[in-house]
């Protein structure tokens, strides 16, 4: 399996050629195109019981892809938010994604919801994570461009909606940043504070920070009139 990534950072597309036999599994709705060598098939993650869990407890989706080479062919992948791709070769280790950055791996990489904890209670990502552990590539996605981080000694502070993804050998806290008041009317509040060695992913964009823009627009008009759902 041989991954190249095109058209990044901001409408990043993975082309994922496939030898005969090879296997790719993808996130549903991920894929863009495949050659007709290729054939898919649609199923449940880990069973109905385990796919119902992961479908109301993060925002992936209730079905994943598996594309098969019967001959040599292609399969492109792209996040449904504009946004970057990264592959990482993963070596029989774990990493730790956000709910809904995972995009697609090899056969051999498994998905797993991941409990955060009381200490992601207050973070926007939800209660859970998802934890990709094995070997073989693995493609995730954000929401803008992606930035990689080497946690200093001294620790790093991410905005919780700036997070994509991390190494577990990293230790984190979700912290509130200022008072109430910036909590609750400034576009910050919520930190996930990192301590140890490791690295970290970023998006340079934040999709809440983005709804938070435009959802006064769609309730009202610019003259103060009732907007689209007004």
């Amino acid at each position: 399996m041989h991954v190249t990534l095109e058209k990044g950072p901001a409408f990043t597309l993975a082309r994922v050629a496939l030898d005969l036999g090879e296997v790719l599994k993808a996130e549903s709705g991920a894929m863009v195109s495949m050659s007709g060598t290729v054939d898919i098939e649609t199923g449940m993650k880990g069973g109905f019981l385990k796919s119902v869990a992961r479908k109301l407890l993060t925002s992936e989706s209730f079905f994943q892809n598996t594309f098969t080479a019967r001959a040599p062919g292609e399969v492109t992948l792209a996040p449904a938010m504009p946004g970057d791709i990264h592959l990482r070769e993963m070596a029989g280790e774990s990493l730790i994604l956000q709910s809904g950055s995972y995009l697609g791996s090899g056969p051999d990489v498994e998905i797993e919801t991941k409990w955060g904890g009381a200490r992601s209670f207050f973070s926007r990502e939800g209660l859970f994570l998802l934890r990709a552990y094995g070997a073989g590539p693995l493609l995730f996605s954000s929401y803008g461009a992606i930035v990689e981080v080497d946690v200093p000694a001294s620790g790093y502070l991410v905005d919780t909606g700036h997070l994509v993804a991390f190494e577990p050998s990293l230790e984190w806290t979700v912290d509130k940043v200022g008072g109430m008041k910036s909590l609750l009317f400034s576009g910050e509040g919520l930190v996930c504070r990192f301590r140890g060695r490791g690295r970290l992913w970023l998006q340079t964009r934040s999709f809440d920070a983005f709804l938070g823009q435009i959802v006064p627009h769609l309730t009202r008009g610019s003259d103060g009139s009732a907007g689209v759902f007004g």
